[in-house]
């Protein structure tokens, strides 16, 4: 069998800590996911080489066995069988035999750590419970139900999951779903399913952070003279005074009209429109008659 460099697999270096570990895996399970490769095999290959060196890497006690065994692992496991008799079966012949590595198990690691590890229970040996490696996705919603809050219907294998996002999330917000992941040694272990919620870029609304931008036109005469428009938001229409002698770039602040924020659904931030006065560009002759003896008074 040949030597998988677990760090070279998920892209750092071989002092990374936990954290570095956990992200480069996120990342790459992200990008070769099954769901968003369907059907690309070698998307699938990676996918689980990356899951396969998160299992040992991200556990202390494995790690440092990887590392001390290093490139010569194959050999330091031949002569541990030798000097205790094989305990993990041999073809009599004086080598090693393994099992297959299971393509249909994405929690399985190679099949001398799945061994060496305890992936399967031997007889009279002791096994720690190893937890599953845990998955990430995402989903996009729009602003509007980033607002109100929604759910979208996730196929996890044979599974289908109902993920519940509550108003005001936002991007890179990080979802946690505990026991969705990858299959550990028991039930309980299971990894978990990480969710990220992407917000779609909007036609009209800007947001930063849980305020809201918006420009809003308001009409020549309107600007001159005085009056009011009404301003549609996420949640209805709203009356806004224009004063006579409004200028082009004047900005109104609507207090509590922007996002609520997440997990304190009666806290909201402010909605801030800017006027931009439009110029007709359609004149009649009359009106430009009018706009002459307007520039000569």
């Amino acid at each position: 069998m040949d030597y998988k460099d677990y760090y070279k697999i998920l892209g750092v270096d071989k002092k990374a800590d936990a954290n570095e570990i956990k992200k480069a895996f996120r990342s790459l399970a992200v990008k070769y996911h099954p769901d968003k490769n369907p059907g690309n095999k070698e998307a699938e290959e990676k996918f689980k080489q990356a899951n396969e060196a998160n299992e040992v890497l991200s556990n202390p006690e494995k790690r440092k066995q990887y590392d001390e065994l290093g490139e010569n692992w194959q050999q330091n496991s031949q002569n541990r069988n030798q000097s205790q008799g094989n305990p993990f079966g041999g073809n009599g012949g004086g080598q090693q035999q393994y099992g297959g590595f299971s393509g249909g198990n994405e929690a399985d690691f190679s099949d001398f750590f799945e061994q060496f590890f305890g992936g399967k229970a031997r007889a009279g040996a002791s096994q720690q419970p190893r937890k599953g490696g845990d998955y990430e996705t995402e989903f996009e919603i729009s602003l509007e139900e980033a607002y109100h809050g929604t759910s979208r219907i996730i196929q996890l294998e044979n599974e289908k999951l109902r993920v519940t996002t509550k108003p005001g999330a936002y991007t890179d917000q990080l979802l946690k779903i505990k026991n969705k992941g990858a299959s550990g040694s028991t039930p309980e272990n299971r990894g978990d399913l990480f969710v990220r919620i992407r917000i779609k870029p909007d036609l009209r609304f800007t947001q930063k952070g849980n305020d809201l931008y918006l420009n809003e036109l308001v009409d020549l005469y309107t600007a001159v003279l005085g009056g009011e428009i009404l301003v549609k938001t996420l949640t209805s229409q709203v009356k806004i005074p224009i004063a006579a002698g409004t200028q082009s770039g004047k900005s109104i602040r609507l207090k509590g009209k922007g996002m609520p924020l997440y997990g304190k659904a009666e806290t909201f931030g402010d909605l801030y429109i800017q006027l931009k006065v439009q110029i007709p560009d359609n004149l009649s002759e009359k009106q430009k008659e009018l706009f002459e003896q307007l520039k000569n008074i």
